[in-house]
């Protein structure tokens, strides 16, 4: 598995997504054994950025990643996030608490139930409109100078966030959503990320699952998936958008590849500073995702991705377009 630099830290050009491992997804939490053992054959296969949050179950997703790195945890780098749904200290709400007391407490749970006296990256989930982000990235490097955190991060922040944060400590990745049905990210927070050399780590590079080609309906959704209100699997836009995954199921079956090592090669192929952490609880899926590192695709391939046509509908509901790029 080839490295890359985010900002400084050096990982494993893909990572593993850990969420739906715990929580939002059909199946989650149902085979804690097999999560584990995707976690170690991640690991065996050069994997190295395993992401979490304290969210995810909530608690019990780090839980899962501590027990599954104990013994291991010279060969992770560990990222957790604060700030995204849950206060410690609290404030009535959604739980964007950023405030230095919520961080103090939050980043004393994420270590003790990732059985670690340090994490290596650590994000605000969400931007907390009532904390000034100095503040926050002001106890982040407090955190930083204690040596419990080695690199900070950013999930889903605006430029203008990114700037003012980077002036008071250095920020090493940005945490966003960008893949072939979500390319936003490319149009201004791409070039701002490399001008103040931040790395950029895509979640959801295969699209919910959606561009493996494997999910046609929402037939075999569990009636808590959150993708049930995800407008774009709702009403008519899951039907426009499997246009995009006809195209990219065409190019696999041209390249002798599956649609997901499609999408993940054509992410990679955007830059060296890009780092994509694709989610699963299977081993199958560990060993797919990982061998998209391995893959090249041709200047004609690349050309028929990014002609692909812009998803229909939001990449969240209202709820969650409310809270992101701010």
């Amino acid at each position: 598995m080839k490295r890359v630099s985010l900002g400084g830290l050096e990982v494993s050009r893909i990572g593993l997504g850990a969420m739906s491992m715990s929580a939002y997804y059909t199946g989650a939490g149902t085979d804690e054994a097999e999560s584990v053992r995707a976690i170690h054959r991640a690991l065996e296969l050069g994997v190295t950025h395993i992401d979490t949050a304290e969210v995810y179950g909530p608690y019990t997703n780090e839980e899962l990643v501590g027990r599954a790195v104990k013994g291991r945890r010279e060969q992770v780098v560990l990222a957790t996030k604060f700030g995204g749904g849950i206060s410690h200290t609290g404030r009535e709400g959604v739980g964007l608490d950023s405030s230095p007391a919520n961080i103090r407490l939050a980043v004393e749970g994420s270590l003790k139930r990732l059985g670690t006296d340090h994490i290596d990256l650590y994000y605000q989930h969400r931007v907390d409109p009532s904390t000034p982000i100095e503040e926050t990235v002001g106890a982040l490097a407090e955190l930083v100078a204690e040596g419990k955190v080695r690199h900070i991060g950013l999930s889903e922040a605006g430029p203008e966030t990114i700037r003012r944060a980077h002036a008071v400590h250095p920020v090493a990745a940005l945490q966003t959503e960008y893949s072939l049905w979500t390319r936003d990210v490319e149009e201004e927070l791409l070039p701002l990320l490399r001008e103040l050399g931040i790395g950029l780590v895509p979640y959801s590079p295969l699209g919910h699952g959606f561009l493996t080609g494997a999910l046609r309906s929402l037939d075999g959704l569990a009636a808590d998936d959150w993708r049930r209100g995800n407008p774009r699997f709702t009403g008519e836009n899951l039907g426009r958008n499997l246009r995009i995954v006809d195209e990219v199921e065409a190019v696999a079956a041209e390249a002798d590849a599956t649609p997901a090592q499609i999408a993940l090669a054509w992410l990679l192929a955007q830059g060296e500073d890009i780092a994509p952490i694709p989610g699963t609880k299977r081993v199958s899926r560990v060993e797919e995702n990982s061998a998209a590192d391995g893959i090249e695709l041709t200047a004609e391939q690349i050309a028929r991705l990014n002609d692909l046509p812009a998803a229909h509908g939001d990449r969240h509901d209202e709820i969650g377009m409310a809270v992101i790029d701010r």
